[in-house]
């Protein structure tokens, strides 16, 4: 039996407009973590898409669940620790996109124990 093909991993338009920003962004946004996963939202696969356009940086996030009682702290946060990373206006293009366990980074999984 074949497995599955994986996902391709994540590209967000930051990359290609201003590539010399990602891994600032990626190590600011490594600090936002939730506090009852206790990963943080790269890990987890929370940030969709970032982008800058005429000097205004939109992260697209999701939450792993809709009611997460940190949600509203947890976007904050990104968009806080995005800004002073990106040194730019940043707004959060909250997403209602379903989340899941295929959209955490690889080797993630193990790191919470469920698989």
């Amino acid at each position: 039996m074949s497995e599955a093909p994986k996902p391709s991993p994540l590209h967000w338009d930051l990359e290609d407009s201003h590539p010399e920003l990602i891994e600032g962004l990626k190590t600011a946004l490594r600090t936002v973590k939730d506090p009852e996963i206790g990963m943080d939202i790269l890990q987890l696969g929370l940030v969709r898409n970032v982008s800058l356009i005429d000097d205004v940086a939109t992260v697209k996030m999701m939450l792993t669940t809709p009611f997460c009682p940190y949600g509203p702290s947890l976007l904050e946060s990104a968009r806080v620790e995005a800004e002073k990373a990106l040194g730019k206006t940043t707004r959060i293009d909250f997403s209602m996109e379903p989340w899941d366990f295929s959209m955490m980074e690889d080797g993630a999984t193990s790191n919470w124990g469920l698989f």
